[in-house]
């Protein structure tokens, strides 16, 4: 059965068959009427009969190619067209000789050629031919001069070049069938690629926004639609604190149509206190084939659960810290008192001491994760008291205090390398670094491990290195390491413990004395964690 594409190509074939035979015949006909005129104005007519016959076979020609359903018609039934014409040109040259009425018969012949093709047009040319030699023999003195060699040829050449034409047409108009073919194909194809991107785009529940390079809006999907609703224009915006208010003009949107990026943006909608959303944001510049600028795609997510569970995580954090803090304050204050006390004995005061000592740390643990909850996103607010300080003292101290832990786990601790370092730092800040790298070093080795501690200075900077021979930290992991919480994939499956707070800490105090802390690890090979310090103050002040 015959597809809707190839019916259509069908019909339209058949309206073109119909139109080529009425364009052609009326041409052919304005020809003759003109022609005739022509002759009877000069008085050139022979045999006014025969030129009567003539006329009207052309007439009835033409009546035929306008009646007749050539659609219908078998494709060979146009011939009957031009042949008529050629029987009605030859009567019309015998009725008047010398009006050259013979050269009339180039268009049925030029008409058959682009029909027929080349054997169509030797037919017709044999045809006119026989007609033209039958002319002769019945009347040889209508014919004179080189007329008689140079019709034939005429024809001849004429309807070799319609051939020609009308092969060079159609070879033209296959090829812009072809090439049609594949536009439509092609057009067809990148609909239906639009269309799912369109459904892709709205399917997803984040919303994506597409800027073109003067700012307007060109592709925005559905779930962009539903945050605008629930961040619409009438509530106010706010920082990603919940409590600053944000001028319209710096809303992510707003910035985007002024050309700006920006990653991961939050703002917050609504009123506080009441129901509110957090949308986040991120501009990203699209460059076309050409480098030119294309416009900006910004993607927006529905992060209100998320920022409620953070929220609701720091204040169980502040909860929890508080009621630790008073208990332990009392503690450490008893501890004190029994210190004092003089009947104590030197042994029993040791255990004191260091009883007292771990309590301060376990106060000062507290007092970070109540700076963590109360920073909320924005970095641990610590109190740093930076002086001149040799780091070397402060780092055998810590490598002290981990000493017994590291013997029950017949982990070996190298301190060769601690050497005299000179920095502006806090010195109980940076011990609480050094304690927290060696502890992760010890805690995450195996067995029999091995841990090198190091120091060293070299003008302006005075560093810290802990090197340790564990199981090391993925590539992937590394980027989240120093994120509050975070705990390695590799730890979180075995019976080590940790609050993944250690490390976020490190990185605030370390960056608090205007210092970095990085780290280099090869998963299976171990862990390098390398601290770097101002060996001045870097507000200008000498040590």
């Amino acid at each position: 059965m015959p597809t809707s594409t190839a019916l259509r190509r069908a019909r339209a074939a058949d309206r073109s068959r119909g139109r080529s035979i009425l364009l052609n015949q009326l041409l052919f006909g304005a020809v003759v009427i003109l022609a005739v005129a022509l002759v009877l104005m000069f008085d050139m007519v022979g045999d006014g009969s025969k030129l009567v016959i003539g006329t009207a076979i052309v007439f009835l020609g033409t009546g035929m190619a306008v009646s007749l359903p050539w659609g219908r018609l078998q494709p060979w039934t146009m011939l009957l067209i031009p042949v008529l014409d050629v029987f009605a040109v030859a009567v019309l040259r015998d009725a008047a000789p010398s009006a050259l009425l013979g050269l009339i018969w180039t268009f049925p012949a030029m008409w058959i050629a682009s029909v027929f093709g080349m054997l169509g047009a030797a037919w017709a040319v044999v045809l006119m031919c026989l007609i033209f030699t039958l002319a002769i023999f019945m009347n040889p003195a209508n014919v004179t001069g080189p007329q008689v060699f140079l019709l034939p040829l005429l024809l001849a050449a004429l309807s070799a070049m319609s051939y020609l034409g009308a092969r060079r047409a159609t070879a033209q108009r296959l090829v812009l069938d072809k090439q049609s073919r594949h536009l439509q194909q092609s057009m067809a194809r990148a609909r239906r690629q639009e269309d799912l991107v369109s459904d892709v785009l709205d399917a997803v529940d984040f919303g994506v926004i597409r800027l073109s390079a003067d700012g307007d809006m060109v592709v925005a999907n559905d779930a962009h639609a539903r945050l605008q609703k629930a961040a619409a224009p009438t509530k106010t915006a706010y920082a990603a604190d919940g409590i600053t208010p944000r001028d319209p003009g710096s809303l992510p949107l707003a910035r985007a149509r002024r050309g700006e990026l920006f990653e991961n943006e939050l703002a917050w909608y609504g009123e506080p206190g009441e129901a509110r959303r957090a949308l986040r944001s991120t501009a990203r510049r699209i460059t076309a084939p050409d480098v030119r600028d294309a416009g900006t795609l910004i993607v927006t997510r529905d992060v209100t659960a998320e920022e409620l569970a953070l929220r609701a995580r720091d204040d169980l954090l502040a909860s929890v810290s508080h009621e630790l803090r008073t208990p332990l304050t009392s503690v450490i204050g008893y501890v004190e008192l029994a210190m004092e006390d003089p009947a104590v004995p030197d042994s029993t005061r040791r255990s004191l001491e260091v009883a007292e000592r771990n309590a301060q740390r376990l106060l000062d643990l507290i007092a970070d994760i109540l700076a963590v909850a109360a920073g909320s996103q924005k970095g641990v607010d610590l109190s740093i008291h930076p002086e001149t300080v040799d780091l070397a003292p402060v780092v055998r101290g810590a490598v002290e205090a981990v000493e017994p832990y590291a013997r029950e786990r017949r982990i070996s601790i190298d301190a060769v390398g601690i050497e005299r370092a000179i920095a502006h730092a806090d010195p109980q800040r940076i011990r609480q670094v050094v304690d927290n790298l060696l502890a992760n070093a010890i805690k995450y080795n195996f067995d029999s491990g091995h841990v090198e501690v190091g120091t060293a200075q070299d003008g302006p900077h005075a560093w810290i290195v802990v090197r340790d021979d564990g199981p090391g930290i993925s590539e992937q992991e590394q980027p989240s390491l120093f994120q509050r919480f975070f705990r390695s994939e590799t730890v979180r499956n075995t019976s080590t413990h940790g609050s993944g707070l250690g490390l976020a800490i490190s990185k605030d105090i370390v960056r608090s004395h205007g210092g970095e802390i990085t780290v280099r690890s090869v998963f299976g090979e171990g862990t390098t964690f390398i601290v770097r310090l101002p060996a001045h103050d870097p507000r200008g002040g000498a040590r």
